[in-house]
């Protein structure tokens, strides 16, 4: 009999909305080159509706006995991230001293020289870089400095090792961005780069939104994660808090 490796649940969580995803929204609504905000990307906090929307999906879990909720909360170091585990947790979400642990390798996709760049503003300082991506694709372009979404599918490859050797049979949530919920979903169901596109333009992942996976011993010759559910708002929804689905912005410089 072969051991089970992967936790029996995991949820993949993206931050709710940030004072960047409001911000982005008011540059392209004005069409700016430039998005209004200053300091690193790192420290861009949820808005008000952010903190909302991450109670609200404390709540939801809150309904549920102890076998639903998660007892491993992993997060990105971003400060949105960051906010949005401990307000879910402060919400009845997982165990009031369940820990936050860090991973920097759930951070948001690094941009590079196109930090802080609206998509017009990105065809106007760096038409040539607007060309690449149109070439590329997203998929493989990467903006000097910056990381296309191969780099960072490298970089979670190498942290669902290390959640299959730390946190087997648990119940894990991760809270992330949403390149990296789109990202998992590639690695964890074998997709391929037509695959995980098609997801994409289907609808951006709202703030909050909840990905979940059940370990099925069934799938595959040892099993596997399955896909349970993608971008479900039913917990926004309950609360009657409003879904948002703006794309993390390009804000600030990273370093």
């Amino acid at each position: 009999m072969v051991e089970q490796s992967w936790p029996d649940r995991l949820w993949i969580i993206r931050h709710g909305q940030s004072a960047g995803n409001v911000a982005r929204d008011a540059a392209h609504e004005a069409m700016l080159d430039r998005i209004a905000i200053s300091g690193r990307d790192v420290d861009v906090p949820l808005s008000a509706l952010g903190e909302q929307q991450a109670e609200a999906l404390g709540h939801w879990f809150a309904q549920n006995g102890p076998d639903e909720r998660p007892d491993v909360l992993i997060s990105s170091p971003y400060r949105r991230a960051l906010q949005t585990a401990r307000l879910f947790r402060d919400a009845g979400g997982a165990e009031p001293d369940e820990v936050v642990c860090m991973d920097e390798r759930l951070r948001e996709k690094e941009f590079g020289i196109l930090d802080g760049l609206t998509t017009l503003g990105i065809g106007n300082a760096f038409p040539e870089q607007a060309d690449f991506r149109k070439t590329l694709g997203k998929f493989y372009h990467r903006p000097p400095g910056g990381e296309s979404w191969c780099d960072v599918i490298l970089r979670l490859r190498s942290l669902l090792d290390t959640v299959s050797l730390h946190y087997p049979r648990r119940r894990v949530m991760i809270f992330a961005h949403q390149v990296v919920v789109l990202c998992m979903r590639y690695i964890i169901e074998n997709l391929d780069e037509e695959g995980i596109l098609a997801i994409d333009r289907q609808a951006d992942v709202a703030n909050c939104s909840v990905t979940e996976y059940r370990f099925d011993p069934n799938a595959g010759k040892h099993g596997n994660l399955v896909l349970v559910r993608y971008n479900a708002t039913a917990p926004m929804e309950a609360e009657n808090a409003p879904v948002t689905r703006a794309r993390d912005p390009i804000v600030a410089a990273r370093g």
